[in-house]
């Protein structure tokens, strides 16, 4: 039955279908921010960076793919004592990159573990230099001097350490009660101050207003008296003008002696209606008066007359 059927066409084709498979899963692409390490026979041989690679069956393996992007990691609170024995929990966030594939797989075993164990010894270290004041006002120091530790530390391991972060601090209970209590005593002295400069802005708008209406009443005082000077002044003028227009008339009309005794008699007599206490009478009034004395006692004795018989 089996002796018509082509064996070696057969076994052609599942060798070429083999040796497709074989080369296809040999066949190795390298994505962008990523690093392939290959050991042939056991031991390194190469770092596949970003394209097309073929691995040598049975020869070859991918040992690691490392990814070459900034990675973060955050680790767990650690307890620390300052200087002046105040023990604290500080949790950390680490921001690093890897930056030689080679390093990083043959350079430490469990490189997370490593950097972990090695932030909080660094960290130990550096705040029992420091007190518990410092510790909790001097983040950046803290941070830069991590930093800057860390980074020559995990330079063997092919890791660049780009930023160390303290994310909390978190003090002994009865350090933060105090210091709520005190920033309880800072809020209630701002507001204190706050609420005095406010008070002091009220007084000196107050007293601003008093100002401005002194000025405004006295301004309207000074307007008052110059209006009414005016007026008395420009009354004054009309009467003056008055008098220089009846002199005129009077002198157009060419007046008598006598008219003129008269008018200087109303003058005198308008005169002494004010406040002088001294007068000086011309002779020609006198004489005037004299004349209008005797005129009157005439008149009163005749007036009597009828009276006695």
């Amino acid at each position: 039955m089996f002796d018509n059927i082509p064996i070696i066409p057969i076994i052609v084709i599942i060798l070429a279908v083999l040796i497709i498979l074989l080369l296809a899963a040999n066949l190795k692409i390298v994505q962008q921010s990523k690093a392939y390490v290959i050991e042939r026979m056991g031991a390194f041989h190469a770092v596949w960076g970003v394209g097309v690679h073929f691995k040598l069956p049975f020869v070859e393996r991918v040992a690691k793919v490392v990814s070459l992007k900034e990675q973060v990691v955050d680790f767990a609170p650690q307890p620390v004592i300052t200087k002046d024995n105040v023990t604290m929990q500080i949790d950390t966030v680490l921001y690093f990159q890897i930056t030689d594939a080679k390093l990083y797989t043959y350079g430490v075993e469990h490189p997370m573990s490593a950097i972990e164990n090695l932030t909080a010894t660094t960290l130990r270290n550096i705040i029992g230099e420091l007190e518990l004041d410092q510790s909790l006002t001097s983040r950046d120091i803290i941070n830069s001097k991590m930093r800057s530790i860390l980074d020559e530390a995990t330079d063997p391991w092919g890791i660049k350490v780009n930023r160390v972060e303290l994310k909390n601090i978190i003090p002994p209970r009865e350090i933060q009660d105090a210091m709520e209590k005190q920033m309880k005593a800072e809020r209630e002295r701002r507001e204190s101050i706050l609420q005095a400069e406010g008070q002091k802005q009220s007084q000196i708008l107050v007293a601003e207003g008093e100002k401005q209406s002194l000025i405004l009443r006295a301004d309207a005082a000074k307007q008052a008296a110059i209006m009414k000077a005016e007026g008395e002044a420009e009354a004054i003028l009309k009467v003056q003008q008055a008098t220089a227009e009846a002199l005129k008339l009077l002198n157009d009309a060419s007046p008598t002696d006598q008219v003129l005794k008269i008018k200087a008699l109303e003058a005198f007599q308008a005169a002494a209606n004010g406040q002088a206490t001294k007068l000086i009478i011309p002779s020609e009034i006198q004489g005037l008066a004299g004349l209008c004395a005797s005129a009157k006692a005439v008149f009163e004795s005749s007036a009597d007359a009828p009276k006695k018989s």
